[in-house]
């Protein structure tokens, strides 16, 4: 029995002295190809990782940005309640936007685990200040469909009038002596 550094990388139980040299070059070649695909697979996988890790990375950064924007908004809407009429009203906008600032600059280089928890402990902490934003992210969204809807429908906007003048046709159309009045 030969011993184990007679035996060839790939052990078929050949001993490498009895092997022809072809064949232990190709199988040397075919371990150094699979260690070099192997390596490229790896560094394939580094690098999509890096990229998603980084789309992330800018998608938490905009979103920190867009909550800063409605802190600014809500602390504009605060300033000029408060020099009006509704100086209670405006006090409290103006604190639930310092509050959402604060919360801004906190989710700046976090990723998403964090500024989920963030918000959690946001809400437990200023529930009126995260129902507040949470209106406000609902108004801005139903406002963002709405104009969408709009845009999309302008087109067949003639259709639309069709389709209401064939309702009005059709519902006169059983009321004026037509065949089920006899």
């Amino acid at each position: 029995m030969p011993s184990q550094d007679e035996r060839s990388p790939v052990d078929d139980g050949v001993p490498t002295e009895i092997q022809p040299v072809e064949v232990r070059d190709l199988k040397t070649r075919v371990s150094d190809d699979l260690g070099e695909v192997s390596k490229a697979a790896k560094d394939a996988a580094q690098t999509a990782t890096q990229k998603i890790q980084d789309t992330v990375a800018e998608q938490t950064d905009f979103a920190a940005h867009q909550v800063g924007g409605i802190s600014t908004a809500l602390q504009k809407v605060g300033a000029e309640l408060e020099s009006s009429d509704q100086a209670q009203v405006g006090r409290y906008a103006k604190q639930i936007g310092e509050s959402v600032a604060v919360l801004a600059k906190k989710m700046e280089g976090r990723d998403l685990r964090e500024i989920a928890s963030m918000a959690e402990d946001f809400g437990r902490k200023q529930p009126l200040a995260f129902l507040g934003v949470a209106a406000l992210a609902g108004l801005a969204a139903s406002r963002f469909l709405t104009a969408s809807a709009i845009r999309k429908s302008s087109p067949s906007a003639p259709g639309k009038m069709q389709a209401s003048t064939d309702f009005q046709l059709s519902s006169t159309a059983g009321t004026s002596g037509g065949p089920h009045n006899g």
